[in-house]
């Protein structure tokens, strides 16, 4: 049995399932209700299935996750072999799952640090991978805390919203509520900006909006390494789209990830959603 600092995240966080099993990285998920079921991300509700609920205008909410779901997920991680844990979620502006994993952490049989990253998507998921590289490579709890802090602190998240009907009604639109009065006669480009989702431009049309969101993220990566993601729901012509356009006109690009949200992102955003994230190395 391996003596080593394991890394728990959430399943919003949309790594590829590849990455996170060469890397260790343990996901908890968070849940999805629709109608009168609730149903695990990743596991028991599809993205497609959750874009034909959204556009019945089915009732769908979304949950976090138990502490008795972390108490059991740490227990299991420590019973693997290690030694101490970092548990890395969602902004707590968004959700609980934070708030539920602090509960379970005091009662965890190793050390577990909870850290609020204030990211979400891609984002999140390029924290815990640094994280998990930095532990793989022998370093300490706290050295794995503060490469997902580093990372966080150099990541960025753009997206675009065909409308904010979607993120009115779960609530997590935040300062965007002043959109909300012109929401049908623009289309609007939104930010994670600490923690919130906040407003970002406004642009006529979702053609114009798409392209400015392809300089926003350009123009945030600069010269430097990042590494990208473009985030859809129930658009991949686009996302493909806006990847190539994106591979070619960033030097520094290391990594590129194409990749549907799940259906927690998705039940908040609604389709037609795309997101890039921008994250330094």
């Amino acid at each position: 049995m391996s003596r080593h600092v394991a890394i728990v995240t959430d399943s919003t966080a949309y790594l590829p399932a590849p990455t996170m099993e060469r890397h260790g990285i343990t996901s908890v998920p968070l849940t999805v209700v629709l109608g009168d079921r609730a149903l695990e991300e990743g596991t028991e509700i599809s993205t497609r299935s959750l874009a034909q609920a959204l556009q019945k205008r089915r009732p769908v909410t979304t949950s976090r996750p138990g502490p008795e779901v972390f108490a059991e997920t740490y227990r299991k991680v420590a019973e693997a072999g290690a030694t101490g844990i970092v548990s890395l979620h969602l902004s707590a502006e968004l959700s609980g799952t934070h708030d539920a994993a602090v509960v379970a952490a005091r009662q965890a049989p190793v050390p577990v640090r909870v850290v609020d990253t204030g990211m979400i998507a891609m984002a999140l998921g390029f924290c815990a991978l640094a994280a998990a590289q930095t532990a793989e490579a022998g370093g300490t709890v706290d050295d794995a805390v503060t490469a997902a802090e580093k990372r966080a602190a150099g990541t960025s998240a753009y997206f675009y919203v065909d409308t904010l009907d979607y993120l009115r009604r779960g609530g997590r639109i935040g300062a965007a509520q002043a959109l909300l009065g012109s929401a049908l006669a623009v289309k609007p480009l939104l930010q994670l900006a600490d923690g919130r989702i906040e407003p970002l431009e406004k642009v006529r049309t979702a053609s114009k909006a798409i392209a400015r969101l392809e300089e926003i993220a350009a123009e945030r990566a600069g010269g430097a390494e990042v590494d990208i993601a473009v985030h859809h729901l129930a658009a991949p012509e686009r996302a493909s789209a806006l990847a190539e356009r994106l591979r070619e006109r960033i030097p520094g690009l290391a990594d590129l990830h194409v990749s549907e949200v799940g259906a927690v992102i998705g039940a908040h955003t609604g389709p037609g959603l795309l997101g890039v994230v921008v994250s330094a190395r």
